[in-house]
């Protein structure tokens, strides 16, 4: 059986390659993170670094070590919402996308939301590119 390219490898020639698939991994971390799901929008946000400029031109434009953005994206690492954030604003400057925040209703919350008689409840946000 051939081997085949590593994941990470295949994921970085795509992003190269295809400006849709990087928007989109970009949308997914950002909409991951907002919906809890920290580790694992920190691994995209990782390989999507990874894929567009680096952690050495992201170190060099943000002012962040280089090892301290890698302890940041990695799997115990606990980035300040000012950095990330900092970090998510150059990413879309770089990509030349603006996401927003968008209120969605949940589906499993309708039933809630009927009974209370209370609009608003039961809001999901999520990262879309403008």
């Amino acid at each position: 059986m051939a081997l085949t390219r590593d994941f990470r490898e295949t994921v970085q020639a795509r992003a190269k390659r295809d400006p849709a698939f990087r928007e989109g991994l970009l949308s997914e971390a950002i909409e991951s993170l907002l919906s809890g799901e920290v580790a694992l929008g920190k691994e995209l946000l990782r390989d999507y670094i990874n894929a567009t400029v680096g952690f050495p031109k992201l170190a060099a434009h943000t002012k962040i070590h280089i090892k301290t953005l890698h302890q940041m994206f990695g799997p115990r690492g606990n980035p300040t919402a000012r950095k990330l954030f900092g970090i998510v604003a150059y990413l879309q400057r770089v990509e030349g996308v603006r996401l927003q925040v968008r209120s969605a209703h949940a589906g499993l919350h309708k039933k809630r939301k009927s009974s209370m008689g209370t609009k608003g409840m039961g809001t999901k946000r999520s990262a879309s590119a403008a």
